[in-house]
């Protein structure tokens, strides 16, 4: 294993009813937050009033800046910052999935800076200050609610960007499997899809050397994060399918999986984050899509890590390497279709036509991120497997 240093300065707050306790948590942070929220979902499950009662009862007062997307925008992150400033917020609280949070930190971070936020996206400026971030998880999938990731969409250019910084990781963040209850069948699988993707593609684009503790650790999140989908997709309101499928995406993406890993990087998500820019398509979604023809496309230049996967998470092993390969990839996106996340362009209705322009993009997001060894041939050849 290469050096490494880990450290998540996140504390964690697990279990049911644990929301009530956020005014008593927050009250170190200020008397003032922005509360950042998506499109009116926590108001039905009942979230929403919890999260009120608790920071009245703290005597926190609180400004609402809702009406985050799926795929966060630069635009709505400029009111947020507008917004804030006006009001001389202290801190941030979200309350949302991964789209929630990452544009909470969005804000937070252009909060304690003169230019515009996207210089931190496009790498032209790097945070030095960001307010603080505390986080009330209920859709699992990104990990942003226990890493200092976050990716944000600019329209007016149709790109989508993320990256990794120290100070963006929450100060706090609650997760209660109950909150997660009335996730809809498809966006369920949609986390999913992100929690796995999180999980594998550090394993399937190291180089090779032995890393036994974080591969078993991935193969053990891949088939935990599939077990308990299927319980929780057949009885949405099983509080242990949820609370296993909320820890283990958590545990996908704080870094842990990676740690000591040489080469491992995000070809997937380099990927889907232009299918999300270009078609504000679900980004688990834009991954079920782009995995199984990745897989595909690259098995041959790393058959035996492929076979490994096949057979310690399906049980597919055998004598042949590449032919268990093949089975597990199969067996992958054949989990996919049965969960109801797309596996082609055409169940999204993604037009063919984009692929030049849209690898274009690909091929821009692979330079901002340092990921070299893709010519613009072989960027096409895997969307083209996605038709």
């Amino acid at each position: 294993m290469k050096s490494f240093e880990f450290h998540i300065p996140t504390k964690i707050v697990f279990g049911e009813d644990k929301i009530s306790l956020i005014g008593s948590y927050a009250q170190k942070y200020g008397k003032k937050l922005l509360l950042v929220y998506g499109k009116g979902s926590i108001k039905k499950n009942g979230v929403y009033d919890k999260v009120v009662k608790s920071l009245n009862d703290a005597r926190i007062n609180f400004i609402e800046h809702p009406g985050v997307k799926s795929n966060p925008v630069l635009s709505h992150v400029n009111e947020g910052i507008k917004l804030a400033r006006k009001e001389k917020v202290e801190f941030i609280l979200a309350v949302g999935g991964g789209s929630v949070i990452d544009e909470s930190k969005a804000i937070a971070a252009g909060l304690c800076y003169d230019g515009d936020v996207w210089d931190f996206y496009n790498g032209t400026a790097k945070i030095k200050k960001a307010l603080p971030v505390l986080t009330i998880l209920t859709i699992p999938a990104a990990g942003s609610e226990m890493n200092g990731g976050t990716v944000l969409s600019n329209e007016q250019t149709r790109q989508k960007f993320g990256f990794i910084n120290g100070h963006l990781f929450p100060k706090l963040s609650i997760l209660d499997p109950t909150s997660t209850y009335t996730i809809p069948p498809d966006y369920t699988a949609y986390s999913a899809v992100d929690a796995i993707a999180h999980a594998a593609e550090g394993y399937f684009t190291h180089d090779n050397n032995w890393y036994p503790v974080q591969d078993k650790i991935v193969e053990a999140l891949v088939k935990t994060i599939m077990e308990s989908t299927e319980i929780i997709l057949k009885k949405p309101d099983d509080y242990y399918g949820r609370a296993t499928a909320m820890w283990a995406a958590s545990l996908a993406w704080n870094g842990l999986t990676t740690c000591g890993l040489e080469g491992a990087s995000v070809p997937n998500h380099m990927f889907a984050h232009v299918l999300g820019a270009f078609y504000d398509i679900a980004h688990g979604a834009a991954l079920s899509i782009i995995i199984p023809a990745w897989m595909k496309y690259k098995c041959k230049d790393n058959t035996e890590r492929f076979a490994a996967f096949s057979e310690n998470v399906f049980g597919l092993g055998g004598p042949n390497p590449g032919k268990s390969a093949i089975e597990g990839i199969e067996a992958l996106e054949s989990w996919f279709k049965k969960i109801g996340s797309p596996v082609s362009f055409e169940d999204s209705g993604i037009p063919e036509g984009d692929i030049e322009e849209m690898s274009s993009s690909v091929l821009e997001l692979a330079d901002l991120w340092g990921i070299k060894e893709y010519s613009k041939d072989d960027v096409k050849d895997i969307l083209l497997l996605c038709i």
